[in-house]
């Protein structure tokens, strides 16, 4: 599976938002070239939400475990939450694994730095992890619809019990 395939299936998610920094653009050079997925049906970019999924294409000063500076190789990083995190990977995200080989290329892996939220990543997603990556992708996205639904129903009520609703 390539990355246009998992970004053509991500893109087609109602209310997705793609920040997609791109050279010379107002983002950190770092970020250039790789994808950050919001649940976002009005098109701004949710404040105090982390994105639900994420594709990187190089090492990051605090994350080079993957060793993603090599040629055509990529992550896609799925926020799946403690408890489906457990069922994939064998072990809660809190607790400290046996050795992972990071460099793993389609295999479901413990995230290298956010783990304990509940992170995982497929290096270069294919035949054995494709079917997992989409499936995975689809609830990550619908968890984070969840959140904004939530949050939009506490604000309502919270204006409505301040006296804003006027």
């Amino acid at each position: 599976m390539s990355m246009d395939q998992i970004l053509e299936t991500i893109r087609g998610f109602d209310g997705v938002l793609e920040l997609a920094p791109a050279d010379g653009g107002p983002f950190p050079e770092i970020a250039w070239g790789d994808h950050f997925f919001y649940y976002a049906p009005d098109g701004q970019l949710p404040r105090r939400e982390q994105p639900y999924a994420t594709i990187v294409t190089k090492n990051y000063p605090d994350d080079s475990s993957c060793d993603l500076d090599r040629p055509d190789r990529w992550r896609l990083n799925i926020h799946v939450g403690r408890s489906a995190f457990t069922e994939l990977v064998g072990a809660p995200p809190q607790a400290r694994s046996a050795e992972v080989d990071f460099t793993a290329v389609d295999a479901v892996l413990p995230h290298p730095v956010y783990r304990r939220q509940g992170w995982i990543s497929i290096i270069n997603p294919d035949v054995q992890t494709h079917e997992l990556a989409v499936s995975l992708l689809h609830e990550a996205h619908d968890a984070a619809r969840r959140r904004a639904a939530r949050r939009k129903s506490t604000a309502s009520a919270d204006d409505t019990t301040s006296g804003n609703d006027r």
